[in-house]
């Protein structure tokens, strides 16, 4: 739907003034927890596609969602256009190295099927990301088709969100370059999550790559002018990082000094916000209930792969670790496995947690793990069935992601320019016959 159509109801204008004026937008805010995506309502894509009726239930549901964005406007400003109104905007991805498991499901990619319903969505195969440790590219070659298969087959639906190949962006890496240049090595020597990579090999197996990841996850997520990212905990480093990048090359080369140059001005980059999920954010792994599940942990029994044939599923909750107290309960820290499974089993049935806390109370650990494998088998059941018809279609994937990649394009390629006249690149011209 036009984002002009927004403002030709006078009850939609009416409600989102009335919403912005209780609830004013905080550019600060860095944590936007959401619960509203998993409730029910109007869907923008829903049979019924008057005008009236889903402008009304954009405005009484997703007002909060509205932005105006004058980013995406041509960078010069002799010929800026007005500020547009569009959908808040959200981008994610997961490397294609390994197989996508119960957790990137159930943590990440359920999530993304709800975002699509109220935001601008991109997400994307972050191909890239993958090769900072050694890689097999046969390997991610077939990986990265995978990846993209299998958020199709989790209800990513390529009618509402664009799903793309990082590589497929040349912005991508040219952003990373310009926003490497401005971003101070101390800053990244302070990511946890080098420290810990690095430690476990020697210098000459470390690349710079590790060390500079976390610069093409900002390039990532500011060439879409991203309004929220959906993050895990152990993200938030990262999306700090972005958050302090993009503030720091907008103060540099933003407002009127970019103007000077022929530019529109004002900020570069969109500071982004996280979201983080009211539940299924962080799956922990069958063999330690205080380890996150992991594609690069080495015992392949640690997690439910989505791809898993129901006889290996049985098989991997049958031996997931458990403990020795009488009953199961939910949140009691010395129960971490507990807490775990039984979350599991409230994410893959959707029962609520206190309906599951009275419902398995006096079970034993024999009868409950029987019942939770047969509520992860049934629910990944459609998903693989759905994934085998997908990657079975090679030219209707090749479609989706050239679709996806040349949408992603247009957005990132005007963000790169900006940034690029801000910083003082002579401009790119057209060939000449």
């Amino acid at each position: 739907m036009p984002a002009s159509l927004l403002f030709r109801s006078p009850l939609a204008l009416r409600t989102l003034h009335t919403y912005l004026s209780k609830h004013p937008y905080r550019r600060h805010s860095k944590i936007l927890r959401h619960s509203a995506v998993n409730s029910g309502g109007c869907s923008l894509h829903s049979s019924a596609r008057t005008p009236t009726h889903n402008l009304s239930c954009r405005a009484t549901h997703c007002a909060a969602e509205i932005a105006t964005d004058s980013a995406l406007s041509p960078a010069s400003s002799k010929t800026q256009a007005p500020a547009t109104a569009r959908r808040k905007r959200v981008l994610s991805g997961v490397q294609p190295t390994g197989t996508l498991h119960l957790g990137n499901y159930l943590g990440a990619i359920r999530n993304w099927v709800n975002l699509q319903e109220l935001y601008e969505t991109y997400f994307c195969v972050v191909d890239l990301h993958a090769i900072t440790l050694p890689h097999e590219p046969k390997a991610l070659l077939e990986a990265t088709r995978q990846s993209a298969a299998t958020y199709i087959a989790c209800g990513i639906d390529p009618e509402r969100a664009n799903i793309f190949v990082q590589s497929h962006v040349s912005a991508h890496a040219e952003l990373a370059w310009l926003l490497s240049c401005g971003t101070p090595i101390g800053w990244l020597r302070k990511m946890v999550q080098f420290k810990e990579k690095s430690q476990t090999r020697g210098a000459e197996e470390v690349s710079t790559g590790l060390l500079t990841y976390p610069v093409l996850m900002a390039a990532d997520i500011l060439l879409y002018q991203t309004d929220v990212v959906p993050v895990g905990n152990d993200q938030m480093q990262h999306l700090e990082l972005a958050r302090d990048i993009a503030e720091r090359m907008n103060s540099k080369y933003g407002g009127n000094k970019w103007k000077k140059l022929g530019g529109r001005g004002g900020r570069i980059f969109k500071v982004p916000d996280a979201f983080i999920a009211p539940v299924g954010a962080r799956v922990m792994s069958l063999t330690d209930g205080s380890s996150k599940m992991s594609k690069s942990a080495e015992l392949d029994a640690s997690r439910i792969n989505l791809l898993d044939d129901p006889k290996l599923i049985q098989q991997k909750v049958k031996r997931a670790k458990t403990d020795t107290f009488e009953g199961l309960e939910f949140s009691n820290p010395d129960r971490p496995e507990a807490t775990n499974l039984l979350g599991i089993y409230s994410l893959c049935t959707g029962v609520s947690m206190d309906v599951i806390a009275e419902e398995v109370k006096d079970m034993r650990w024999g009868q409950f793990k029987s019942t939770l494998a047969d509520a992860v088998v049934a629910h990944l059941e459609p998903i693989q069935q759905r994934y085998h018809e997908v990657i079975a279609d090679s030219t209707y994937l090749d479609q989706v992601l050239a679709k996806g990649a040349e949408e992603a394009n247009k957005t990132a390629n005007l963000t790169l320019e900006n940034c690029r006249q801000a910083m003082g690149f002579t401009p790119k011209y057209a060939a000449r016959n």
